[in-house]
């Protein structure tokens, strides 16, 4: 049982093929747009944040042992560069995870074309 077929048994609609395709192709279009994705509340839209966070801690930490260890003003001076990038994305990240998110309602849950 393919997602239309569960989709039809669910809300009792019957689509066409050629329906189905145009909501599909609808689809497809509306997931490229990522704005609208944001606004929407999809979870995919931010995923590049936590491992963004994690590739700049990553990397200052290693920048700031490596100057200290050979004195480089270069690797400081990187350092001084990056740290600041990876505390206003982990604060980014931070506020992402204490934003409150809506509560999806107990009743029945209304399909967008109708």
């Amino acid at each position: 049982m393919d997602e239309w077929e569960r989709r039809e048994m669910h809300d009792e609609v019957r689509l066409s093929a050629r329906e189905r395709l145009a909501l599909l192709q609808i689809e497809a279009n509306l997931r490229q747009d990522r704005r609208f994705a944001h606004r929407m509340g999809d979870a995919r839209a931010g995923g590049w944040l936590p491992a963004a966070v994690l590739l700049l801690g990553v990397a200052s930490v290693f920048v700031a042992v490596m100057g200290i260890r050979t004195s480089d003003p270069t690797l400081l001076w990187c350092f001084a560069l990056l740290w600041p990038l990876t505390l206003l994305q982990a604060f980014r990240l931070l506020c992402r995870a204490a934003r409150p998110r809506p509560r999806p309602s107990p009743g029945p849950r209304v399909t967008p074309w109708l």
